[in-house]
């Protein structure tokens, strides 16, 4: 699989695949000058609206491919912020395929919490290069994450694995000294197996699709300008611990959820920034009541207009931390319904979202689900 895009051309070669490539991901131009080009999943549920189902499919098969007698305890980490529903779903499928109790989640974060930061480690080629991990505020679970026996790393792509080597050395540094096994979940491998051979404690990858990629830039071509969204800190806006979904750690996901619907009304949810879980979890509820649901989310990471990405909306992020975020693929016309789901205040939504998304509009703030 080829694409030209403006910068260059990126060249896909597939080794192994479960599904079509092509239903798997397609290309994008990252705003980015120090990776200009992007993978973008057509099962994630980000950048592209999906069914929460094919979501629930894709954690299922990646968690169905981690070997369940693993040593425990055990640390599953979603990547902010993209992979952060991704590794809360993959928990969520493992620990329900297993019946184990001693799986911790644990998202990174790009919003300082008031709990400690248990550790800090660098995305060296992203939009938004600095992670944190908060300590987790529950005795018990930070207990189990301390004493951690095994690790499953969670993001969307690997493409080098230089970005899990300073996940796995902040973890150590931070004092999870007990680990044996380390498991990377992504639903692409690029790293034509380099970032399993990455760590020296024995490393599994698993994924829906493995291989590798060119990427020849166009010397003629501007490198694309990127917006100023490099910032982690703490918000005007800070979430309530109290409803917590992983960035202090979680053994299982619970919510009560409102999913009153009518057959086959067309219902587009919205999760904003890493605040994705709680609204899946809404989606599909909505689905399984008998509701057409796709899923989607506000993102801060910036991407250009041109072969997956079809349109994209600018706005005001929620949190207060004064930059852009971005909506991709979202046509509001072909929904009867849209729900937004925010963990911060109904006053913190971007009016001009409220205006883009329309009348259909229905906002779920300071995650509220009922």
């Amino acid at each position: 699989m080829t694409a030209d895009l403006p910068t260059g051309r990126i060249e896909a070669f597939i080794s192994r695949s479960t599904r079509r490539p092509e239903d798997l991901f397609g290309f994008a131009q990252r705003r980015n000058p120090k990776r200009a080009f992007l993978f973008v999943s057509r099962v994630l549920g980000r950048h592209i609206p999906v069914a929460p189902s094919l979501m629930r499919k894709t954690y299922e098969a990646l968690a169905k491919q981690i070997p369940a007698d693993l040593p425990g305890p055990i640390l599953v980490v979603g990547m902010a912020e993209t992979a952060v529903g991704l590794g809360g779903g993959v928990h969520d499928a493992y620990v329900a395929a297993t019946g184990r109790g001693d799986v911790v989640f644990l998202a990174t974060t790009r919003c300082q919490l008031e709990s400690p930061v248990l550790a800090r480690f660098s995305e060296d080629h992203s939009h938004a290069t600095s992670h944190l991990i908060h300590r987790p505020t529950s005795p018990g679970i930070a207990d189990l994450m301390k004493k951690a026996r095994s690790l499953i790393l969670v993001d969307d792509e690997i493409t080098t694995g230089r970005t899990i080597v300073n996940l796995r050395a902040a973890l150590i540094e931070a004092g999870l000294a007990r680990v044996e096994r380390i498991i990377l979940a992504t639903l692409t491998d690029w790293s034509d197996g380099d970032a399993a051979r990455s760590t020296p404690e024995p490393c599994m990858s698993v994924s829906l699709l493995s291989g590798s990629y060119k990427w020849t830039p166009d010397p003629a071509a501007p490198l694309p300008e990127m917006p100023h969204v490099d910032v982690t800190g703490r918000s005007p806006h800070t979430p309530d611990p109290g409803r917590d979904w992983g960035r202090l750690g979680v053994l299982k996901q619970s919510f009560a959820i409102d999913a009153r619907t009518r057959a086959q009304e067309r219902i587009l949810v919205l999760g904003t920034g890493e605040y994705v879980l709680p609204p899946f979890f809404l989606a599909e509820a909505l689905e399984r009541a008998g509701a057409c649901v796709r899923f989607s989310a506000v993102t801060r990471s910036p991407i250009a207009v041109g072969h997956a990405i079809e349109s994209a909306f600018a706005l005001r992020d929620n949190y207060g931390l004064g930059i852009p975020n971005f909506l991709y693929n979202v046509d509001p016309s072909r929904y009867d319904r849209i729900i937004l789901c925010a963990e911060t205040p109904r006053a913190s939504i971007d009016p001009g979202l409220v205006r883009f998304l329309g009348a259909r509009l229905e906002i779920r703030a300071e995650g509220r689900l009922q």
